[in-house]
């Protein structure tokens, strides 16, 4: 096979390849961001009507791209759906429904497969759009949204493998996302919803589900002996306290370092003339990574969790954070 690896002539630049292919596909991106298809407002302000989901469908490689497209749609708000045109025909055209918009992808726009899902779509009144590179074809003539792809040449050197055409679909569906995500304000949080799993979920859990509750937290008075204070300190494991007023506001924390600083005469101070003031804290709706961030900047081990009205309501220890994977 003349195409092995190891026969392959010595005096070709991988790098220089790699290089080539990056730029064409980087040049077409280009272009296809100074010519965008006139339908994409118009189906941007569909979607956002849309009573039901984005259903895409390809073949072969625009059928990857259709999956991940869906994908996106789906893990940002918009709700979407991949049905693979060969099995749309043996029976999955029952997963599109009239509330539904079918997003086909096709660079040739002659893929007869999806042309069931056509007859389909025109039978029930359900509104198309394609992705593709020929203006004149079938599916594009057939389609009410038309995301037409400017013709450039491929990056494969014999200009036959999907490589630019891909590329610019998958750019497109991303686009057409992110209008979608900021159409709708969607959100950190609406993102959190949507993404509970994984590293990225533990990134974006809340301190108040990883926090001790009151019950664990160190806490002391303004007037309560350094005796008493050490003892709570001892007892509850975190290597600080938290010292109240009479209204159980958070007026500082005592530290490590502020038994270090006050050795000489600790014994006979209080907690609220030990305490360093105005101590760094989190809201029960500060993310995971922001109080871990907060943390790493500030050299601290320990964060006082407190309500709206500066009253303590739990307890973070970095390692906290580290075992739900935060880092």
């Amino acid at each position: 096979c003349s195409f092995l690896i190891g026969q392959l002539p010595m005096t070709i630049s991988f790098v220089q390849a790699a290089k080539k292919v990056l730029q064409t596909e980087a040049d077409a991106l280009e272009t296809l961001k100074n010519d965008l298809p006139n339908d994409f407002s118009d189906l941007v302000k569909l979607i956002l009507n849309l009573n039901g989901r984005v259903i895409v469908s390809g073949v072969g490689k625009s059928g990857h791209i259709g999956n991940k497209i869906a994908a996106t749609l789906a893990s940002t708000g918009t709700p979407a759906y991949f049905v693979h045109a060969t099995e749309a025909s043996h029976g999955d055209l029952g997963m599109i429904t009239e509330k539904d918009l079918c997003l086909l992808i096709s660079n040739s726009g002659e893929t007869s497969e999806i042309f069931d899902i056509v007859a389909h779509a025109r039978r029930f009144s359900i509104p198309v759009a394609t992705i593709s590179s020929n203006t004149e074809s079938t599916l594009v003539k057939a389609a009410d949204f038309k995301l037409c792809l400017p013709v450039v040449e491929e990056a494969c050197p014999i200009g036959m493998a999907p490589t630019t055409s891909t590329t610019m679909m998958l750019a497109l569906g991303d686009a057409l996302a992110v209008a979608l995500m900021e159409a709708k304000n969607f959100n950190t949080e609406n993102f959190k919803v949507l993404h509970p799993g994984g590293k990225l979920g533990a990134k974006m859990m809340m301190v108040s589900q990883v926090m001790h509750k009151s019950d664990a937290l160190p806490l002391v008075e303004t007037q309560t002996s350094m005796k008493e204070t050490l003892l709570t300190m001892s007892s509850r494991g975190f290597g600080i306290a938290a010292v109240v007023n009479e209204k159980d506001f958070l007026v500082g924390v005592i530290t490590d370092g502020d038994l270090r600083r006050h050795i000489n005469d600790l014994m006979s101070k209080t907690a609220g003339e030990i305490a360093s003031l105005s101590p760094i804290t989190v809201v029960r709706e500060t993310f995971v990574v922001d109080a871990l961030k907060l943390m790493q900047e500030n050299k601290i081990t320990v964060l006082i969790v407190t309500s709206a009205e500066n009253k303590p309501v739990g307890i973070l220890h970095i390692q906290d954070l580290l075992k739900v994977g935060a880092a």
